[in-house]
């Protein structure tokens, strides 16, 4: 993209410098090339020759090209940022479903303890070992 906006910032230049007309000032031997003519030295105006025929044309196809070069890259940008929005939600939507899973795993061992609790002595074995499963998947689904 940055290949793109050079080309077209030179083509503008390219374009305003032919209207232009350049003065070649000699002092004391020393060349320079000035818009204006010099103060002092010899001053020598520059004609700039037409561009070339083909040259108008040339300028035009290579500016559609980079236009329609632009207007692909951008379309690849919007068509990237569009997809890595649809992945956050989509991410964000698998992480509520996550919370969601391991809140219910929570409650479910929560009550399996209550169980046991109420249960004191008297809590089967099958009670104590509902328990300890519950407290094993809540460990498997949401470590931490």
């Amino acid at each position: 993209m940055k290949t793109t906006m050079t080309m077209l910032a030179l083509c503008a230049l390219v374009q305003s410098a032919a209207a232009q007309t350049v003065y070649k000032c000699t002092v004391d031997g020393k060349v320079s090339y000035r818009e204006q003519p010099c103060a002092e030295g010899k001053t020598t105006p520059l004609t700039v020759p037409p561009p070339p025929p083909g040259a108008d044309k040339a300028a035009a196809a290579s500016l559609a090209r980079n236009k329609a070069r632009l207007a692909a890259v951008e379309k690849e940008r919007s068509a990237a940022a569009a997809r890595e929005e649809r992945e956050g939600e989509r991410a964000a939507r698998a992480e509520a479903t996550a919370r969601s899973k391991c809140d219910r795993l929570r409650l479910q061992q929560k009550w399996a303890q209550e169980d046991v609790a109420r249960a004191g002595r008297e809590a089967t074995e099958a009670q104590q070992i509902k328990a300890r499963r519950q407290a094993e998947a809540l460990a498997v689904q949401c470590p931490g």
